[in-house]
């Protein structure tokens, strides 16, 4: 399994309609086709990190890939409204805003 963890700000009042958007969004079949196996949204102090879980390690390709689809744009650009780049000055893309795993510890078994 493979996870990317998106890092933005968002405007601490919106994490019910955040959460709406991507209920909507995942009830089609994006995150099928993307391999999402589970998505985790979080918000620290207006900040904002959504944890994405994919089915091989082609997680990040697979975020690359989907951007231009409809689907993808479209809840893109609804979250426009309460999501913005925590670095708009470099932001181009969604892998501009995706953490780097520093370290990784699972369980066996």
């Amino acid at each position: 399994m493979h996870s990317t963890l998106i890092v933005a700000r968002m405007r601490p009042e919106s994490g019910e309609d955040v959460a709406r958007l991507f209920a909507e969004f995942d009830a089609g079949a994006m995150p099928h086709r993307m391999g999402t196996r589970r998505r985790q949204l979080f918000s620290y102090q207006g900040l904002y990190f959504h944890l994405q879980d994919f089915d091989d390690d082609q997680g990040g390709e697979a975020v690359e890939a989907a951007k231009g689809e409809p689907e993808f744009v479209r809840i893109s650009n609804d979250l426009k409204e309460f999501i913005e780049a925590y670095d708009p000055g470099t932001w181009r893309s969604p892998k501009d805003a995706m953490a780097t795993r520093f370290y990784h510890w699972s369980a066996q078994g």
